[in-house]
């Protein structure tokens, strides 16, 4: 693929399947649906950060790192998964994570601690990016060789997960026409972009923000791309025009359940027994799901929905029987 090999950690369960979802498709009256199950990557009940984990995790470990340090909110996938990466290479994990603290912990943060991380909690988030940048101070004077994590694994190193799935998906030959998925801190999507550009995929990459607004998402991800570049060959140029993304469906706000995310976890259960989360896969996939109403896509496209995972999310206390709303 390119003229660098960067380094590697290969732990996930790839290639993840592509499967066909026709009662969802039928539901919806519209395009042939796809989906990319990246739910089953494998570690800590899988999900997206997987892929980025193989590359920052090897990253760490050529740094001479012992531990691993990350944020985000209480109920973090990113976090989740990077604390059983952790376990699983030996390293102690320190997770700075944004929220209320619970009196029970439950699903991602339950599996936090059962992964042995030490936990930091910041109620404020405009507090976050302090507390994370002390707590990694203080593991450095302390002697526990820290490497820090990017918020979602979204570096140009984590990038390069998503860009090695791109050439997965390839070589799939599924033919879809567009690629929908959710964004946010946006490594996932830069993956995607340059893979596109690298492997020539000739669909649309749309990111469907989950709290960002879109010119933002724009700039970061192209700029993410470009960087991410430079590691596996000779730099390519991104701007934001090559990035597509829409935050049409963000304005409630993180983490937030309104009546378009219920609709689409409980479409996606009751049609195809597939489960989405109630943060990303459920945002992502109620914007699509308001795009093919709106015949955003043609009849006759194939529209591939990139499963990021999630899905301890839906145990949660702050979500489950929400979920269900009335029915």
């Amino acid at each position: 693929m390119a003229a660098f090999s960067p380094a590697r950690e290969c732990f996930a369960h790839l290639p993840t399947a592509v499967e066909a979802l026709p009662r969802l498709s039928e539901a919806l009256g519209g395009p042939r649906i796809l989906v990319k199950r990246d739910d089953q990557t494998g570690l800590a009940f899988g999900g997206n950060k997987t892929r980025k984990l193989e590359f920052l995790v090897a990253e760490a470990r050529q740094r001479g790192a012992a531990t691993l340090i990350t944020g985000g909110a209480i109920q973090s996938n990113h976090c989740r998964q990077t604390a059983a990466a952790a376990a699983r290479f030996g390293f102690d994990c320190i997770l700075v994570l944004t929220g209320d603290s619970p009196r029970q912990p439950s699903a991602n943060l339950l599996l936090d601690r059962f992964f042995g991380a030490q936990i930091v909690i910041v109620e404020q988030r405009s507090e976050r990016d302090r507390v994370l940048q002390e707590t990694v101070d203080k593991a450095a004077a302390q002697g526990k060789r820290p490497y820090l994590l990017p918020y979602g694994g979204s570096s140009p190193t984590g990038a390069l997960g998503y860009v090695f799935a791109m050439q997965e998906f390839m070589q799939q030959d599924v033919g879809a026409d567009w690629i929908v998925f959710g964004t946010s801190s946006g490594g996932t999507h830069a993956g995607l972009v340059l893979g596109q550009r690298l492997h020539g995929y000739a669909g649309e990459v749309l990111g469907i923000s989950i709290d960002e607004p879109e010119q933002w998402l724009k700039s970061h991800v192209s700029s993410l791309a470009t960087q991410a570049s430079e590691l596996v060959g000779a730099r390519v140029e991104f701007s934001p025009q090559d990035v597509l993304a829409t935050d049409a469906y963000c304005q409630a706000g993180y983490g937030v359940v309104t009546d378009a995310e219920r609709e689409a976890v409980r479409l996606f259960a009751r049609t195809e027994g597939l489960l989405l989360d109630p943060v990303y896969t459920g945002r992502a996939a109620a914007g699509m799901i308001d795009l093919i109403r709106n015949k955003h896509f043609a009849r006759d496209d194939t529209v591939l929905f990139w499963h990021t995972g999630g899905q301890p999310a839906l145990f949660a206390d702050k979500y489950g029987a929400d979920l269900l709303g009335d029915s």
